[in-house]
């Protein structure tokens, strides 16, 4: 079998890169894992734009209308919406449905196989992979959706992303007082460099954390959380953890290579999802992989108009997203405090009710016009968000 292109990991961003060019090419996806969708390393929060991304019909669990945002100091502000702003989706099924739908346009998925590496020549990509055996296959073009520790990701050299955040989360079996309501906490003591939620998920609840890499695992964190929400005698029904790329990557394109997902850093720096620059992002590798396998114009200069236009389509809330971020983990907990005071006032309530989960820095050019003393937390960086 000598596909024109293989996708290695048949995750969201892989699957629905390959839905789309399996009609015209033969396409292969390499998955390490026996099924698609396991072990899930997402909250599972997505905005109703993702699911029509997708394309597919996936069970929502529950509708979210609104947040609420615990500070330090105690305070709270509840922002809710007349209109569902995100919805809870059981994240196994999804890939699954996604990966079904690759399958449905042609595609072939080799489950419980591990890619190990690959050599480039102008011939085309020679591909190692295990299944059992090394195995080997011929391809003319390779694409990495291998997820945050992407091995197709370092074979383009110093290709890192700018930091990690480690994170882990319980799906425990109780009901919130609020089932339409997300709950947010903020704090170097709850969640250094991050934040924790708690989810209400249907017939459970979703209560985890993240954490910035220098602050180590983030179980202790999440002990804490349970211990202060009266939670930790709650029957655990799942566990997950995992870490997640923030600031982009260098690059995301390489002779014969492209990456995509996590793997090419296409993750929201304020809240650590990818499904949305991701979802987005497939139907840039597309083009451009239709485009180069057409003309065999394959080298790392001709596929670099993939980098350009996944970054016009998503770059700009990412990039805008790191910005935010660093104002936010530079924040002491008398600084939140004293943000939280500032922004609860019925009139900022009304602004942060138009809020988008996948384009949170949005918000960012209203409030600081609303705000102007908001800007004495970081004058340059958030200065930076008033240009066009």
């Amino acid at each position: 079998m000598n596909p024109d292109l293989v996708v290695v990991g048949a995750g969201p961003a892989g699957c629905m890169a390959a839905s789309l060019l399996a009609p015209d090419h033969q396409v292969c996806l390499l998955e390490d894992h026996a099924v698609s969708g396991e072990p899930v390393q997402c909250t599972g929060l997505v905005s109703d734009r993702v699911l029509r991304l997708a394309g597919t019909d996936c069970p929502v669990l529950n509708s979210i209308y609104g947040a609420r945002l615990h500070f330090p100091g105690g305070g709270t502000i509840s922002i809710r919406s007349q209109e569902r702003k995100a919805a809870v989706i059981d994240r196994a099924s999804f890939d699954r449905l996604l990966a079904e739908k690759a399958m449905d346009a042609g595609a072939e998925i080799l489950y419980s196989n591990r890619y190990i590496d690959h050599s480039v020549s102008s011939q085309g990509v020679n591909l190692r992979y295990r299944q059992g055996d090394i195995r080997d296959m011929q391809t003319r073009l390779l694409v990495g959706a291998d997820g945050q520790n992407s091995a197709v990701g370092r074979s383009l050299g110093n290709n890192g992303p700018k930091e990690w955040v480690r994170g882990l989360q319980v799906d425990l079996d109780v009901h919130g007082d609020r089932p339409d309501m997300v709950d947010i906490f903020a704090g170097n003591e709850v969640a250094p460099g991050f934040f924790a939620w708690s989810l209400p998920c249907g017939d459970f609840t979703r209560v985890g954390l993240c954490v910035s890499w220098e602050h180590g695992p983030p179980n202790i964190y999440l002990r804490r959380l349970l211990d202060s929400l009266q939670l930790s005698d709650a029957k655990v029904l799942r566990r997950h953890n995992g870490r997640i790329p923030l600031g982009g990557r260098p690059r995301s394109y390489g002779d014969r290579v492209l990456l995509i997902g996590d793997a090419a850093g296409q993750v929201k720096p304020v809240s650590g999802g990818g499904l949305q620059p991701g979802l987005s992002a497939a139907r840039c590798l597309a083009l451009t992989a239709r485009e180069a396998l057409e003309n065999d114009r394959l080298d790392s200069k001709s596929l670099s108009v993939y980098e350009r236009r996944w970054k016009k389509a998503v770059g700009k809330e990412l990039r805008n997203g790191y910005r935010l971020r660093r104002v936010y983990v530079r924040l002491s907990d008398d600084k939140m405090d004293e943000a939280f005071h500032i922004l609860n006032r019925d009139d900022v309530m009304g602004i942060l009710q138009d809020g988008d989960i996948d384009h949170p820095s949005s918000l960012a050019p209203k409030m600081i016009r609303h705000l102007p003393s908001l800007l004495r937390f970081s004058p340059q960086l958030l200065g930076s968000l008033l240009r066009p």
